[in-house]
């Protein structure tokens, strides 16, 4: 047989679909089922290369209000020719179908889905969700990129969070190029726990807020997972002359908690360098008449905030990233990486919504 004969890829046979190299096609699963008994089914698009590579699955929306995810899918299948992919994607623009609808971060039973993997055929409808999606479509995968922003109210500086003990996993979160890395612990039940447990390298993208499209992160969501994809030799390597980010790896982070109830006006800004005892915040009453100031517990970066300005004393408003590299080091680094990506969106596509 010749060399080029070896080279060609195989049929992909998923969900009862069979798809011909360099084809692309739709692929329902049905998960659940409404009161009504109607089916509820998880739509994952289907990328199949004309040549042999990686199987990576990229979805989005395991919590239903998290929307910047789903965008980053949609950009990146419109920018891939199956033509000339090695390998296959497999992209779920929104897992958790149910959280969607309802515009919630929760199943209707009020179980975190990205709680309840690997799942289970007689379990509770999350438990049921996460087996079908597990089974049918994790266990087809040799890499994961999932996609994520903070919960609602709040908001993540682009930030890689990963396993970095895994030797994969650690070249995955490097590759995809944001300015900082988390070296984050495996969370039982997630599926970036779940699914490197059967030896599948899993990196979660967080960046931005809930229940909102924000052009920078959605940028700079789509070039990291093309990123990814051109380490994996997926696709061609970009001809762009721009420098790559070289991540900084977080080595602690910690969240600020609010001292008292009451409006908070935020002194600082995400992505911004703090000093040890620097004033973040000032929370006070409506009319102002006692004021409290919420200073940093040591030096860092902040990384994620509250953005809602009500408060009760205990909330987590905002969260700061410790490093060895000397934090204004890590400031420029963040500073240039966020100016890229908002004049990439700027020129790529005209939004009609500002940048928070």
């Amino acid at each position: 047989m010749s060399k080029a004969n070896n080279n060609k890829n195989k049929a992909f046979e998923i969900g009862g679909v069979t798809i011909p190299p360099g084809q692309r096609a739709s692929v329902e699963f049905e998960v659940a089922k409404l009161y009504t008994h109607s089916p509820l089914s998880v739509t994952a698009e289907v990328l199949h290369g004309k040549k042999p590579g990686p199987v990576m699955m990229i979805n989005a929306a395991i919590h239903g209000d998290e929307l910047n995810g789903v965008e980053v899918v949609r950009q990146v299948l419109e920018s891939i020719n199956p033509a000339t992919l090695k390998g296959t994607i497999i992209a779920i623009p929104v897992v958790n179908v149910f959280g969607f609808i309802h515009k919630s971060r929760y199943l209707p039973d009020r179980r975190d889905l990205n709680r309840c993997f690997p799942g289970s055929e007689r379990g509770s409808i999350a438990g049921r969700m996460a087996y079908q999606i597990f089974e049918q479509i994790v266990r087809r995968c040799t890499h994961i990129v999932d996609l994520h922003t903070a919960a609602i109210y709040r908001t993540n500086l682009p930030q890689i969070r990963a396993n970095l003990d895994n030797e994969q996993t650690n070249d995955m979160a490097i590759a995809f190029g944001t300015p900082v890395v988390i070296d984050a612990a495996l969370r039982e039940g997630s599926l970036r726990s779940e699914a490197e447990k059967i030896g599948i390298p899993v990196i979660t993208y967080e960046a931005g807020e809930a229940l909102r499209f924000e052009p920078y992160a959605i940028t700079a969501g789509v070039k990291g997972v093309k990123r990814v994809m051109q380490f994996l030799g997926m696709i061609r390597k970009s001809s762009s002359r721009k420098t790559a980010v070289e991540p900084v790896i977080a080595r602690a982070t910690r969240w600020v908690r609010a001292e008292a109830d009451g409006i908070l006006r935020s002194h600082v800004s995400l992505g911004q360098r703090v000093s040890k005892g620097q004033s973040l915040a000032s929370i006070s009453s409506p009319v102002g008449s006692e004021e409290i100031q919420i200073y940093a517990p040591q030096g860092g970066i902040i990384i994620g905030q509250q953005t809602l300005p009500l408060v009760n004393e205990g909330d987590a408003i905002y969260h700061i990233a410790f490093f060895e590299e000397p934090d204004k080091h890590v400031e420029q680094q963040v500073e240039n990486y966020l100016d890229e990506v908002v004049d990439d969106s700027n020129n790529e596509i005209k939004w009609g919504i500002g940048v928070a």
